[in-house]
């Protein structure tokens, strides 16, 4: 199986150095930036090539390692070319195998590929993929075997149906990127009570870090803590009070949300007040 890359930024560094140091033989790397091609070859000890044709002739399965916008219009290149019995994948996490429109009619396999993961270096996120979850969906066909690659690298892998791409893809972002945003509303708030820059996440970082590990080895119903789940009004009706507009929507809409978690935890618990103060 020789795997083949169109496509050389973060992702296509990473998922090739991944496979490659996985003892899979790569064909190469082709991209509309000849130099990010040379460097991806370069950095998994493989080839670049200066068309897509030439990748395609010397590729078993092929990676669109691109950005979302542009798998459809690099697919429909790729139909100019012959294609048949290839495998080709992308590693979208919103989109599903149907982008490859017509792929039966021309005997293609077609996956959509998706690490549970942040990739934000290329030359350092390959060492995080031997950790990540895959999520696949695609062609029945050749499903069994696509999977098989990542299982060979030791990963777990979800089989997922592609109308369900959507809702998953925004489940990852829920947690990727909220959680972002919400550790930086955090960071505002405790800049204004007199933190620096310099030490505001060192004071944070092992909250973070503690409950990320609680919700991995507990669920999210026992690592929940706080004002909430006791039922303290007056703590929570003393952070209303002092928040700016902005944050208070946020954190009651938050809020809400973490008391249905709440009831779900205590049921013999009376939440009523604690609901009448969110309203």
């Amino acid at each position: 199986m020789k795997i083949g890359f169109i496509g050389a930024g973060k992702v296509g560094f990473s998922l090739g150095r991944y496979l490659k140091e996985n003892e899979y033989t790569l064909s190469g790397y082709y991209s509309k930036s000849p130099a990010s091609a040379e460097d991806a070859a370069k950095f998994c000890e493989t080839n670049s090539f200066d068309t897509m044709k030439q990748l395609v002739e010397v590729s078993d399965v092929l990676f669109l390692t691109v950005p979302d916008g542009e798998i459809a219009s690099v697919w429909e290149r790729l139909k100019e070319i012959d294609i048949c019995n290839k495998i080709i994948c992308h590693t979208s996490g919103a989109l599903s195998s149907e982008v490859f429109s017509g792929m039966k009619d021309r005997s293609v396999f077609g996956f959509s590929v998706h690490p549970i993961l942040a990739i934000s270096d290329k030359y350092e996120s390959y060492k995080d993929l031997k950790s990540a979850f895959f999520t696949i969906e695609g062609s029945k066909e050749k499903l069994a075997e696509v999977a098989g690659v990542f299982k060979h690298c030791q990963n777990k892998v979800a089989l997922i149906d592609a109308n369900s791409k959507i809702k998953y893809h925004a489940a990852c972002s829920i947690v990727s990127n909220f959680a972002v945003m919400l550790a930086d509303v955090a960071k505002d708030m405790l800049l204004e009570s007199g933190f620096s820059e310099e030490n505001v996440f060192e004071a944070i970082g092992p909250l973070i870090v503690g409950n990320a590990e609680n919700i991995v080895k507990k669920g999210t119903k026992e690592a929940l803590t706080g004002p909430i789940e006791r039922g303290d009004v007056q703590t929570v009706l003393k952070h209303i009070s002092v928040l700016k507009e902005d944050d208070k929507r946020l954190y009651k809409e938050m809020a809400k949300r973490t008391l249905v978690l709440a009831e779900n935890k205590h049921p013999e618990r009376n939440y009523e007040n604690m609901a009448e103060v969110l309203k």
